[in-house]
């Protein structure tokens, strides 16, 4: 895969989550894989109504599919919620 523009990619997720608060004082890339995180582990939702990560997986990858960016875009948005969910999974069979 090609290097990968943070700051691009960072742009692009805000168009799909336009009302997600995002910390300014980190760089893109760590900005962009925490923000993804958050939306796996479902934790801008009330904990009693919470969604598996791997529910929220599907609905986020849905969304970007759906969405009008850029298939190339789409595809690397794509790579980070496939790395980042392949690391929640590891992290849940290590508990």
């Amino acid at each position: 895969m090609d290097e990968i523009n943070f700051t691009f990619l960072l742009r692009e997720y805000r168009k799909l989550w336009n009302n997600r608060q995002l910390s300014s004082n980190l760089n893109a890339e760590v900005n962009l894989k925490e923000a993804i995180l958050r939306e796996l582990r479902d934790e801008n939702t009330h904990p009693r109504v919470r969604k598996t990560f791997y529910e929220k997986y599907y609905l986020g990858t849905k969304r970007i599919i759906e969405s009008t960016l850029e298939n190339e875009d789409k595809i690397k948005l794509l790579h980070q919620y496939k790395e980042l969910m392949i690391s929640l999974e590891k992290e849940n069979e290590s508990r």
